[in-house]
């Protein structure tokens, strides 16, 4: 159940990371798909923001111990235990172009092409309602590494309103920290600050907000609303600093379908 999102450890991500209750057939398999839009900060530490269409698809196989979803990527649960889950863990990443870092920044920071990560995961639910784990990615075409740590609790529903909280904690190696917050002397030099260069550490803390309101049998509006706080390095960044802001929010709506 964590919303390890396209693009997170550190990227942007479609957020719509609440699999509704309401598409769980009885045997905990899931099929759910739908489309709708968010509105992201431009780049990772922005202070502006864009919007962006978004896709959502959530396919759960119990009986294979497979996971497949727009926000956690994809799962396979090797463990499969009462309450112990784990087994190797794959995401996608978005990077950044020109039009995300705007005039001051374009041609003077880099883009960053998307990547692949790739790892494992570990988590132990406590109840029905709540769990908690870990995950450690590297870039499968590079040498960023990323932790994320998480607690996610689902409350008791409001009327028709199906919602969870969940709190995460990420970092990041050097090279993850210097590819997404670094500053070259080159790019420095060109917009009057220092370099830098940071090293591994701290990178965000987030709540999220997910929710679930059915319209029909088969139908429902999925919303994620997130607040994330930049940390360390990341936060220290001239980039952020300067450019952007270390409070993130990211919201999404959407229309979902489910089976």
């Amino acid at each position: 159940m964590p919303s390890v999102r396209l693009g997170a450890p550190v990227a942007l991500t479609l957020l719509l990371a609440f699999a509704p209750m309401a598409a769980r057939a009885d045997d905990g398999t899931v099929t759910a798909f739908g489309a709708g839009v968010q509105r992201m900060p431009s780049w990772l530490g922005a202070r502006t923001h864009r919007d962006q269409p978004v896709l959502f698809f959530d396919i759960e196989r119990p009986d294979l111990g497979l996971a497949l979803s727009s926000s956690d990527g994809v799962r396979w649960d090797l463990v499969r235990g009462a309450h112990l889950h784990g087994g190797p863990y794959g995401n996608f990443q978005w990077g950044r172009d020109h039009d995300d870092l705007g005039a001051s920044l374009s041609g003077n920071v880099p883009t960053l092409a998307p990547r692949l990560n790739g790892g494992g995961y570990v988590e132990w639910v406590f109840t029905p309602q709540l769990d908690a784990g870990a995950q450690l990615s590297h870039d499968t075409d590079g040498a960023g590494a990323y932790l994320m740590l998480y607690a996610e609790w689902d409350p008791p529903h409001v009327g028709w309103l199906q919602h969870s909280l969940q709190l995460r904690w990420q970092a990041m190696n050097g090279p993850a920290m210097r590819r997404f917050f670094g500053l070259s002397a080159a790019a420095a030099q060109a917009l009057q600050t220092s370099t830098w260069a940071p090293g591994a550490g701290s990178q965000m803390v987030a709540l999220e907000y997910d929710a679930f309101l059915p319209t029909g049998e088969h139908t429902g509006l999925a919303l994620a609303l997130e607040y994330a706080r930049l940390l360390g390095n990341a936060a220290a960044s001239p980039l952020v600093r300067s450019y952007g802001a270390r409070n993130q929010v990211t919201a999404s709506l959407a229309f979902v379908y489910h089976l």
